[in-house]
């Protein structure tokens, strides 16, 4: 569906991003009885289905997926475990989106949500405004890796680069490979490149927790409380992953035994050559691999001031305690598949509920739709 560029169209509920927790909110939307290019619309500036999986690298097969959970109403069932997640999960939402209908837009920027006329919010996007009596945001956090800055790092005459941008060991054949942070994703790039590599060294700031034992539901309910606490106060959200420890599982055990988990503390300076630290002691590297995280993409809800003086967005539940309009899902301790699925759900009660108390105008038919 194209909207026209100067008049905006008017909608009860945009969603924004469809990854996990935007299919699992226009699941939720559908079910409640409103229709996609009517009631409500679902923008993607991704390429295809899939989410921020599509990006994901080649040698991240479905099987080494931990905790991949179902989208509302359709099981993943049959996957080779030996194939790359991003064309199993892929494949998966493509399915997931055709199955219930729910006419994703795509690919479609949205460069800006602000304050519309009549209560609504006007959503700014690459195919035309729309003016919407709610929000859900589920852009999570793919589009805005981390990029630590540290002195002289542009004087490095090695590569940079990020998991975001990570393309498989094989890129790393014969070198000398600095890999920076503590994370699932950095020890997995570790150990994959570590059989290929002249040499690898790992750096992290704090030293790496490994959980043993098992994380049941009540050891994943308190680090969730975790996260949630720092979203209730305002401040930008860390990863549930983040405090939950590395789980030391076979391959961890062999990797640790080998040496290649021996971890170095984080360095001082970046040089021509590789890293030093105050100390004296330094290490020359051909490539540094920032395993470093993301941050939630979030930029374009600027507009509307729903920060906190933290630096986050203070969410109650899934709504943005500044705007009962806007809710984040995705964000924060809903950012793990299960949590997205619950989140969309959320929000979408809660949306139900101001559609039915907002005396809004009725929303036209929908215009004819265009595929791209």
């Amino acid at each position: 569906m194209a909207a026209d560029a100067g008049q905006p169209r008017a909608v009860d509920v945009v969603v924004v991003g469809a990854g996990q927790a935007g299919l699992s909110a226009a699941f939720h939307l559908r079910r409640a009885g409103l229709e996609p290019d009517r009631d409500f619309v679902v923008l993607d500036h991704a390429p295809r289905a899939g989410g921020a999986w599509q990006f994901r690298w080649p040698s991240l097969t479905y099987g080494k997926v931990h905790g991949m959970h179902a989208l509302p109403g359709m099981e993943l069932t049959g996957a080779d475990p030996a194939r790359p997640s991003s064309e199993v999960i892929g494949a998966y939402f493509d399915t997931y989106e055709h199955t219930f209908d729910l006419r994703i837009h795509r690919p479609v920027d949205v460069t800006a949500v602000r304050e519309g006329e009549g209560g609504r919010l006007l959503v700014e996007t690459s195919e035309g405004p729309y003016a919407t009596r709610a929000l859900v945001n589920a852009t999570g956090t793919w589009d805005r890796p981390f990029w630590p800055r540290y002195p002289g790092q542009e004087t490095f005459l090695g590569s940079q680069l990020h998991t975001a941008g990570y393309p498989g060991p094989e890129g790393f054949a014969g070198k000398r490979v600095l890999v920076v942070g503590g994370g699932a994703s950095g020890a997995q790039h570790l150990m994959e490149i570590a059989d290929v590599a002249a040499d690898t060294f790992w750096v992290t700031r704090r030293e790496p927790v490994f959980r043993e034992g098992p994380f049941g539901e009540a050891e994943g309910r308190a680090a969730v409380a975790l996260v949630e606490e720092r979203v209730r106060l305002g401040l930008p959200p860390q990863s549930v992953v983040s405090v939950t420890g590395l789980p030391l599982n076979d391959a961890i055990r062999a990797a640790r035994e080998r040496g290649v988990l021996d971890r170095l503390p984080m360095f001082d300076r970046i040089t021509p050559t590789g890293v030093a630290w105050d100390d004296g002691r330094t290490v020359d590297v051909d490539v540094i691999l920032w395993a470093t995280g993301f941050r939630a993409a979030i930029d374009h809800l600027t507009p509307l001031r729903l920060r906190e003086p933290g630096g986050g967005i203070r969410v109650e539940g899934t709504r943005a305690a500044r705007d009962e309009r806007v809710h984040l899902v995705g964000y924060g301790p809903s950012a793990s598949t299960i949590g997205a699925n619950r989140a969309g759900r959320a929000a979408v009660s809660a949306i139900r509920r101001l559609l039915r108390r907002d005396p809004a105008t009725p929303t036209p038919a929908a215009a004819p739709v265009v595929t791209a």
